[in-house]
């Protein structure tokens, strides 16, 4: 993954000194791609999985070895996430979305938590905001001693999900939104001396939740299966990709049932096999054309990813992302 540009924090006490660069960046995109790529220092892949034009937004703003950021999307995203190494990630969604992790329904009073270097899965739904945390694992910890804090760091990096307390939740949002508005004005000395209390209070209310949260009860048997499942028909059907993979051929390549299939899919990915891998392979073909050097044909690239009928094809893009095959491409070459 990229090398992680952050600087590790000093040993003193007040471990978060202020980072020359705090200003708020803000990233519009209109390529889900180009959405997924604004992130600073993660690794991501975006597949977008409901239907009309991508709008997506990011503030971010960081210090030292701190990441703060609100994300939002118009359409419903299928991502693939890993954050830096030796690092925490949290998420908190702006309001109960119905989002998943790892396939796993995030509800009310969840705080969800990755270590870094490790990929994760997150599926969300249309007009979804979220706001999300990234700490250096030792700037946290100097933090938590310094407060008082007894965490089981072992115990938070295995979980997916923490219960917390409604209110501490609700706290940490509107210190996390107050860091960003504040970022968006903030010019000068003055400023920043603003800014690195605020940041600090965030970082407060993070390990007030942390202090009293629960680990959610980790995934069952039954759910693993699922899961499991659908991990090895998305990764036939993408070691197929030339080929237009039936719902007979998935039964058959991972021994389960047509009803087993669509069940597994519904619940894990809150889609069916066939709507989710015609997703996958549009936006493989979006990715070639956005991606590629202008000169290979559009039915061509369909084509490699399974599409043999090009209008059907050719209607079903538009009907996805809500323009052309041959306007990406163009747009493409334009850029």
């Amino acid at each position: 993954m990229p090398e992680n540009q952050f600087s590790q924090a000093e040993t003193h006490p007040i471990a978060l000194a202020p980072h020359a660069k705090q200003a708020l960046r803000t990233v519009h995109a209109r390529d889900v791609d180009e959405h997924a790529g604004n992130l600073t220092n993660w690794e991501q892949r975006y597949d977008q999985i409901t239907c009309g034009a991508f709008e997506g937004v990011l503030n971010e703003w960081h210090s030292t070895g701190l990441q703060i950021f609100h994300e939002g999307a118009s359409r419903a995203i299928r991502q693939s996430c890993r954050v830096w190494s030796d690092a925490f990630w949290f998420g908190l969604e702006t309001r109960p979305a119905g989002m998943r992790i790892n396939g796993r329904q995030v509800g009310a009073d969840i705080m969800m938590v990755r270590p870094g270097g490790c990929e994760f899965e997150l599926v969300t739904p249309d007009l979804h905001d979220i706001y999300g945390i990234v700490l250096q694992r030792d700037v946290l910890q100097t933090m938590a001693a310094r407060l008082g804090c007894e965490t089981d760091w072992n115990r938070i990096g295995n979980a997916e999900m923490l219960n917390v307390e409604h209110d501490a939740l609700d706290n940490c949002r509107k210190q996390i939104a107050a860091l960003l508005r504040l970022a968006g004005d903030a010019h000068g000395s003055t400023a920043n001396a603003a800014l690195q209390l605020r940041q600090e209070a965030v970082l407060v209310s993070l390990l007030a939740l942390l202090d009293v949260s629960q680990v959610e009860a980790e995934a069952g048997a039954s759910f693993l299966r699922r899961r499991r499942i659908v991990n090895d028909a998305r990764a036939y059907a993408m070691a197929q990709q030339e080929t237009p993979v039936t719902i007979p051929m998935l039964c058959e390549a991972v021994h389960v049932s047509r009803r087993t299939l669509q069940y597994c899919f519904e619940d894990v990915l809150g889609i069916s096999p066939m709507a989710y891998l015609r997703s996958l392979r549009l936006n493989g073909v979006r990715r070639a054309l956005c991606e590629g050097n202008g000169k290979q044909a559009i039915g061509d690239i369909a084509a490699a990813w399974g599409f043999a009928n090009f209008s059907q094809f050719s209607c079903d893009y538009k009907k996805l992302f809500g323009t052309t095959p041959s306007a990406s491409l163009q747009s493409k070459t334009r850029h």
